[in-house]
């Protein structure tokens, strides 16, 4: 039927959910939008911290730290700071400046899981 293989979300990571997330994410949660996405890994998040689990624990703090982003802002504005240096926040996004959000969204959140992950030395 296709590459991917069909798994239980109950038995994955966060990072192995966030990349079958981000290939099918209309799948998933029925649109591909970048503000349904954020709105569904705040979801995710809060769901997870509720049940004990770190969800996205040190997410925003990670994007400051390491990109220089503003730090007033929620971790949504920072990535589109981040993936669109020169947006000027009033503007709404094109299809494809959405599209390019989405793809350092979900890159930048698989490098932070990835980190958190791996064991510390």
């Amino acid at each position: 039927m296709n590459d991917l293989p069909v798994k239980d979300l109950v038995d994955v990571s966060n990072r192995e959910f966030f990349t079958l997330f981000a290939k099918r994410t209309g799948m998933y949660i029925g649109y591909t939008d970048l503000r349904g996405v954020v709105t569904d890994i705040e979801g995710y998040d809060m769901a997870s911290r509720r049940s004990g689990q770190p969800g996205l624990q040190g997410w925003r703090e990670w994007l400051i730290q390491r990109y220089q982003v503003v730090p007033d802002l929620v971790w949504a504005a920072q990535i589109n700071q981040i993936a669109l240096p020169d947006w000027d926040f009033a503007a709404s996004l094109t299809a494809e400046q959405e599209t390019h959000v989405l793809t350092v969204l979900f890159d930048l959140l698989d490098t932070f899981l990835a980190e958190r992950e791996s064991p510390r030395t």
